[in-house]
């Protein structure tokens, strides 16, 4: 019987294969062969690229290629605008200090000072008062230009020297290669039709602006080294200046990063250089590059758009500085990400460690690993002039206001919604999924503690399908046996996070760390957002047992708990345009061709229940399951948040007015689910992550059922406190929370959809044992605050005493 082969679309286009010095065209069905047991363990690597203590005058030969830029090595005719010469940071720092804009801010700055000091009358009185003023002036525009020119110089990228880019190059490629054996996998089809944008982008001097989402700082690299290698201008890459640091931050930046702070606050002559130095990149028609959600996401899916940096870009256009630019959204996706296992302890609530050279240079040890290969897609490029000329076009057609004027805050906040939103669509559409997410999403969408090698094949294969029927893609292994693509997998995951149970009648497979593995399950979330929500919702009848009369949920049921999780994770997931009546109708049918459900409908049409199909019940459930267990973290995570906000409830003792610290009451949040979790209240540790806790405290706020108090000041604590009408009572004897009201309820709904678990039953645990630990942690906040309100009083009285003391003496 011949082995089983993951089948490959017809019209898929060929793989580019870049490796080393070599680029090599592959048939989309390709799968490199196992090394045999005569051949090298690092065969494509040492074939590539030549190590200097296995062959030291081979190794001396590559280099001085690349230094002495041989062949495609040059880099001299690339496919964009004139870089990498002497002067171009120059010329560069001249023409962004010399833009209208910047001048103009500068101007503005040093009169609203010279405003401010005339009325604090520090600039005399009469024909004096108008001298001084004119000359005060010139001095804060001059002192104003030191500093936009020392920013500047700090700011943009530097691509001065050709021989350093082709030493970089050779460089980066020795490092990326040793930990990615396998190489860098574009599609033959996108690249050819990126460099034929490019070409007529150059003609036109229009930037081409890319935007890809962000998994790992491998992505910088990976990028830069496929436009390097095909020809392409390298981009000016958006970089945060926590990279900065001694060696690397100077290398990264005559290599094409451009440092921009975390975060600008209120200062308004950085913002304003920042929009002047994107103004004469795009202006100047130099590509761009900019990651759409701003840090990596430590999740494995993507996050909401970062509106930053893209709003610089929409207003270049938007203003008529810039006539057009191209928009290309990239996907890059891993084998295996290096950076998991810091993510996750940064989920955990460890703090971030800040980059150094140390740690970058003890990282080198990544670099011995097999960690697969990076697949990067792009996206058909499309000008960013027309799309902000639909939008307004589709406005205006749905306005039904006689006189449509709308002000240009509002226009720019929905163009640049609607543009973020549209980025991460598009990046969706091209992502490929890999395998070892096929292996991470089966191994955590199973019941069983393990799962057999036949097994985890034939789940495999049904979930490689089912990507495929939702127009996704899979990663370009499918002319090889299924079998010989999960061993691949398995490999490249290692045993640390999937475990092996010999001497078995068969060999199985298991999750050895569930969080980790997460990372990878959710990178094929996003293509089963619909049938996750429906199959959650359907879950509420579902988990109460019976036959199929009493597991049956009536299509207006149903609708209402689609639409309550829709609205709840608005802020996690994308979803189709078309409106949530017309999805949903979409989903049914689709999972009713799947034979997952049965759903009756009246004579014309219009659907009245749905149940499980007797098929599906005959299989146990597996794969109305899967669509279960996929959601499943997220509303218990969601779920975790509501209860957290139960124990916000104010002591007796407290002021009904306390404000909280916000970022100390997501900790708590997480401290609750840790508990929750080892005391077998909650399912998925995966659930208390930051990230997913914080898009929830988020959610919270939109819906008005807490309040919070921020400012641009990073020394000044965010605040947070429940909004009253949404307050839970207290009972009078016990001073134990009340399981009634707004919240109860709104959490209770969440609940309906959890996954039920074997020892608990949702809503009389979480209305004792649940809620008093929660009222428990709670409680500390509120002590916390107690006492940091008697040190501020205490601060505030002494900072009052000094200042009298000082006008005491003064006088």
């Amino acid at each position: 019987m011949p082995r089983p082969k993951l089948t490959v679309p017809p019209n898929s286009a060929p793989d580019l294969e870049i490796l080393g010095d070599q680029v090599t065209i592959h048939p989309s069905g390709y799968v490199e062969p196992r090394a045999t047991r005569h051949e090298s363990a690092e065969r494509n690597l040492v074939q590539h690229m030549v190590r200097f203590r296995e062959s030291p005058l081979e190794f001396l030969r590559e280099v001085s290629l690349h230094v002495s830029g041989a062949g495609w090595r040059a880099y001299d005719d690339v496919v964009g605008q004139p870089i990498f010469y002497n002067g171009f940071s120059d010329n560069m720092k001249t023409a962004v200090l010399r833009t209208p804009l910047l001048k103009r801010r500068i101007r503005e700055l040093a009169q609203r000072r010279v405003d401010v000091e005339a009325t604090q009358g520090l600039l005399g009185e009469g024909g004096e008062r108008q001298r001084r003023s004119m000359q005060r002036l010139e001095e804060i525009e001059k002192g104003l230009q030191e500093v936009a020119e020392n920013l500047t110089d700090g700011m943009i990228c530097k691509m001065e020297s050709k021989h350093f880019i082709r030493g970089a190059y050779y460089i980066a490629t020795q490092l990326l290669t040793r930990a990615y054996h396998q190489g860098i996998h574009v599609s033959s089809e996108e690249v050819l039709r990126l460099r034929s944008v490019a070409e007529k982008a150059a003609k036109k001097k229009h930037s081409i602006i890319f935007l890809p989402c962000h998994r790992s700082h491998v992505d910088y690299v990976s990028l830069q080294l496929i436009f390097y290698r095909l020809g392409i201008a390298l981009p000016t890459v958006v970089a945060g200046d926590n990279l900065n640091f001694p060696v690397v931050g100077s290398f990264v930046q005559h290599a094409g990063a451009m440092w921009i702070r975390r975060s600008f606050g209120d200062d308004a002559l950085y913002t304003a250089l920042v929009q002047s130095y994107i103004d004469t990149l795009l202006q100047k028609g130099f590509n761009f590059e900019c990651f759409i959600e701003g840090g990596r996401s430590r999740t494995g899916k993507l996050l909401s758009p970062k509106f930053g940096i893209l709003s610089f870009l929409l207003d270049s256009v938007l203003s008529g500085r810039v006539e057009d630019a191209i928009i290309c959204p990239v996907s890059t996706q891993y084998d295996k990400v290096i950076e998991t296992e810091s993510y996750i302890s940064e989920l955990l609530g460890q703090p971030k460690p800040k980059e150094n050279l140390k740690d970058f240079l003890s990282a080198s040890s990544v670099l011995s690993l097999k960690l697969g290969r990076v697949d990067v897609r792009f996206h058909e490029p499309w000008s960013l002039q027309d799309f902000i000329a639909k939008q307004r076009t589709r406005v205006n057609q749905s306005s039904t206001d006689p006189s449509p004027e709308r002000s240009y805050l509002i226009e720019r906040t929905r163009l640049l919604r609607t543009l973020g939103f549209r980025v991460l669509s598009d990046i969706n559409d091209v992502s490929v999924v890999m395998p070892t997410a096929l292996i991470g999403t089966v191994l955590l969408t199973l019941r069983g503690r393990g799962v057999g090698k036949a097994e985890l094949i034939r789940r495999v294969e049904w979930l490689s399908d089912r990507v495929r029927a939702k127009g996704g893609r899979v990663a370009h292994f499918a002319g090889a046996p299924t079998s010989l693509v999960v061993d691949r997998g398995l490999e490249v995951l290692g045993p640390s996070l999937v475990g092996t149970v010999e001497g078995l009648a068969e060999t199985t497979y298991y999750a050895v760390d569930r969080f980790q593995l997460s990372f990878y399950r959710n990178m094929t979330i996003h293509l089963f957002v619909s049938e996750s929500l429906v199959s959650a919702s359907m879950y509420t009848r579902v988990k109460q047992g019976g036959g199929p009369d009493n597991q049956r949920i009536s299509y207006d049921a149903l609708f209402d708990q689609v639409s309550f999780l829709s609205q709840l994770f608005r802020g996690e997931f994308i979803y189709p345009t078309t409106g949530l009546q017309a999805n949903l109708e979409k989903t049914l049918r689709g999972l009713e061709a799947d034979d997952v459900i049965t759903v009756a409908r009246s004579s014309t049409g219009e659907a009245l229940s749905a149940e499980l199909s007797a098929t599906e019940r005959t299989r146990g459930r597996e794969n109305f399951d899967f669509y279960c267990f996929l959601i499943w973290p997220f509303i218990e995570s969601t779920w975790l948040g509501a209860v957290s906000l139960m124990g916000l409830t104010p002591p007796s003792e407290a002021a009904r007015e306390t404000w909280l610290d916000l970022r100390q009451t997501q900790d708590k949040a997480q401290l609750l689910g840790k508990t929750l979790y080892h005391q077998g209240d909650l399912s998925y540790f995966e659930a208390v992550n930051k990230e997913t806790l914080k898009n929830a405290f988020q959610l919270f706020e939109e819906e008005g059922i807490i309040v919070t108090s921020k400012t641009r000041d990073s020394k000044t604590p965010s605040m947070i406190k429940l909004v009253t009408e949404w307050t839970p009572g207290r009972d009078d004897q016990t001073g134990g929370i009340v399981p009634q009201g707004e919240l109860w309820q709104f959490a209770e709904t969440i609940a309906q959809s959890r996954r039920e678990g074997k020892n608990r039953r949702d809503g009389a645990t979480v209305s004792t044992r649940v809620l008093a630990i929660a009222d428990k942690v709670g409680r500390e906040l509120y002590a916390s605050a107690a006492i940091l309100g008697t040190a501020e009083g205490s601060s505030a009285s002494n900072k009052r005493r000094r200042k009298e003391i000082r006008a005491r003496a003064r006088l």
